[in-house]
């Protein structure tokens, strides 16, 4: 098996196209951690505002559960 490229040099210049090349792989890469990070962030949002949620309607069962004893 032979290597397409002749050098490491060859290879990042990739025919005279490597700039674009590279420029568009950087930038698809920060896409997509710009895109896990943004997800990331967003389901820990979810998950507090859901265990807050939990927090209350536990809350307002005891208030019921106490004002039913009275």
């Amino acid at each position: 098996m032979t290597p397409f490229f002749d050098s490491w040099s060859a290879f990042w210049q990739m025919g005279n196209h490597g700039f674009y090349v590279w420029l568009s792989y950087g930038i698809s890469l920060i896409a997509i951690l710009l895109l896990v990070v943004t997800s990331h962030r967003g389901q820990r949002k979810v998950l507090r505002e859901v265990q807050k949620e939990i927090q209350r309607q536990q809350r307002m069962k005891q208030q019921i559960t106490t004002e039913n004893r009275l």
